[in-house]
């Protein structure tokens, strides 16, 4: 260990994982450790089930009804991956002979561009998530993101659904380089706020266009111009229209996946792997990080990436995440039966701030025993009785066999690290897809080495070492 890097990287969550890899492939010489037994982090995928008992501290092993313990990988985070609309999707697809897996990531999102460029896909299968469902007076009901589902949605009234289906035609039609498709709308002034009012849409439809088509989770986006809202909703549509029951994937075998396939990527580019490292010591000279310390010995670095845990000292608290991992013996009423799905409750809807979300995936992942689900609850906590803001997920559960209840502090970096060269992830949040966690890692790429991160450069790489003909 007594050696010299580029990169001393500490965790091996997500965020971490992927910047280890990618700083790997650009060359530099990297260095990964973690203090824990195992990949993942935070965002690790707990098995066997006894493992996730003892981690909640419930007093008693799994029943019997569970299954084998080991036929469980239960995620701590939940996320599923956006996958891409187009020409993303379809390259990501036939990465693999098994097509039709995936991780709650959206079909345009960033996180699959950077497993396609990275060829991380070469260790992961993925299945499509059934559903997206979004939540109005009590009930749940299929996202309408085209023509033919706003007209045949039981979501709003007849003349609500003339409104939306134009308003879907016009997302449909829009070009931001042809100003013919604008409609009056001028992209980079006219707010989303006065988009839904030119198309006389109601506050219902508003809700679930803007939290479960354009993902956002708060309201803030209506007072920004509209064309990042607009691009997003025509992503979601173009993806659903595409790829069938929902634009969204998920890994077989649970997130826990998705780090591993990073640090292989980093290993493979000769980055070195520690785990169950103790961290002594982060070394500082004149207010730069030069080294880590550990069991006695020190390796020296010029850069250092970490997750909040390693530096308390240096991240700030900015509110806190319950997540609720729910066992069920069945499928989520009013999904169609469905093996998998996303369910998000608008914040208006529950007289809140923010959305709640819930995602669940089920046997038919490789996750759970045969017959079981996994649903998982997430919100951004705003009250002193974090259970309570939940409850009108959990009813939307019921019967459930078994709760597990978890409320996380979100942490957040108290600088840029240009000075110290120590740059910090920030926390994940309750969102059930990747598109922060993705943004985080650009923000840290990009103050690390003062350029944006380039998806084509990172291909152009991968061509260097694999050749085109197995793009």
């Amino acid at each position: 260990m007594d050696e010299e890097y580029d990169v001393i990287v500490l965790g091996t969550g997500l965020t971490e994982c992927i910047l280890s890899g990618i700083m790997s492939v650009n060359g530099k010489k990297v260095l990964h450790m973690d203090r824990n037994p195992y990949y993942g982090g935070e965002s690790s995928s707990i098995t066997p089930l006894e493992e996730l008992y003892k981690r909640f501290n419930l007093p008693d092993s799994p029943p019997e009804s569970m299954g084998r313990g080991r036929d469980w990988n239960v995620d701590l985070i939940p996320k599923f991956l956006m996958a891409n609309g187009q020409s993303y999707m379809r390259e990501f697809i036939g990465t693999r002979s098994k097509l039709n897996y995936v991780s709650f990531f959206m079909t345009s999102g960033q996180l699959v561009k950077m497993l396609l460029y990275t060829e991380v896909t070469r260790y992961l299968d993925f299945k499509v998530v059934e559903g997206s469902f979004v939540y109005k007076g009590g009930k749940i009901y299929k996202v309408p993101s085209t023509e033919t589902e706003a007209l045949a949605s039981n979501l709003m009234g007849m003349f609500e659904k003339r409104r939306f289906r134009k308003f879907l035609v016009f997302v449909a039609n829009f070009d931001e380089n042809d100003p013919k498709t604008f409609e009056g709308v001028d992209p980079k002034t006219t707010t989303m706020k006065d988009v839904y009012k030119k198309f006389d849409l109601g506050q219902d439809v508003i809700d679930f266009t803007g939290h479960a088509l354009a993902l956002y989770r708060t309201d803030d986006y209506l007072d920004v111009p509209c064309l990042e809202t607009i691009n997003r909703i025509k992503l979601y549509s173009e993806s659903l229209a595409r790829y069938g029951k929902s634009p969204y994937l998920y890994p077989l075998y649970g997130l826990g996946e998705l780090p591993q396939g990073f640090a292989r990527l980093s290993a493979i580019y000769g980055g070195t792997y520690m785990l169950n490292k103790p961290v002594d010591e982060i070394v500082m000279e004149d207010g730069h990080v030069v080294g880590v310390k550990s069991e006695g010995e020190v390796a020296r670095c010029k850069q250092l990436i970490c997750d909040p845990s390693y530096i308390q000292d240096r991240v700030r608290k900015a509110g806190q995440v319950i997540r609720v991992i729910c066992i069920l013996s069945h499928p989520i009423k009013n999904t169609n039966d469905a093996n998998s799905c996303q369910i998000i409750i608008p914040q208006n809807q529950v007289n809140r701030k923010s959305d709640i979300y819930v995602c669940m995936i089920s046997y038919a992942h490789n996750v759970a025993a045969q017959g079981k689900y996994i649903a998982i609850v997430s919100t951004t906590v705003e009250t002193s009785e974090p259970e309570t803001e939940i409850e009108p997920a959990l009813e939307l559960l019921e019967p459930i066999d078994q709760k597990f209840v978890a409320i996380s502090d979100l942490y957040e970096p108290t600088d840029d690290g240009t000075e110290s060269q120590i740059f910090a992830s920030r926390a994940y949040d309750a969102t059930t897809h990747f598109e922060t966690t993705c943004n985080d890692i650009k923000d840290i790429y990009k103050r690390m080495t003062g350029s944006d991160f380039d998806f084509e450069n990172m291909k152009r790489k991968q061509n260097d070492v694999f050749g085109e003909d197995e793009q």
